[in-house]
């Protein structure tokens, strides 16, 4: 419940609790805190068990902490055997790799037009070839 209070913090509440109640009164308000906390626990366990016995026996592995969705999905993702072959099967850093390389280093159909890759000025200046008339696509007057 308090896992995330560190030694700074507890000394702080520590002190804060004697400056507020006194030294007379703290042991007094401790008790009665505790006893609250145990009447809630209690409380929590029997409703608890009066929805185990009211479901049936068929929820009896049943678990509260289980309607957590983090818990829920965690526990989906680890038992399910289908999931866990796919799992096995797919990498998804290598799928992500091959993404980012496609999109960085793009392939083209069309060989370098210099041995050192980059386009000349009389490479850049010549006419594209027309398309052959088969390759053509047909124009729709109406479409436009």
């Amino acid at each position: 419940m308090f896992n995330d209070i560190g030694a700074l913090e507890l000394v702080t509440i520590v002190v804060l609790a004697i400056l507020v109640f006194g030294p007379d009164k703290l042991p007094k308000v401790i008790q009665d805190v505790t006893g609250f906390i145990r009447k809630v626990r209690a409380f929590s366990d029997s409703a608890k068990q009066d929805i185990r016995s009211e479901l049936g026996p068929e929820f009896k592995d049943f678990e509260f902490e289980d309607l957590n969705p983090k818990t829920f999905i965690r526990k989906q993702l680890t038992e399910n055997e289908d999931l866990n072959e796919i799992r096995t099967s797919f990498d998804l850093r290598k799928e992500l790799n091959d993404v980012t390389d496609a999109v960085n280093h793009p392939q083209t159909d069309a060989a370098p037009a210099s041995p050192s890759g980059a386009a000349t000025g009389a490479d850049l200046l010549k006419k594209p070839a027309a398309p052959a008339s088969e390759q053509r696509a047909r124009f729709d007057a109406d479409a436009t």
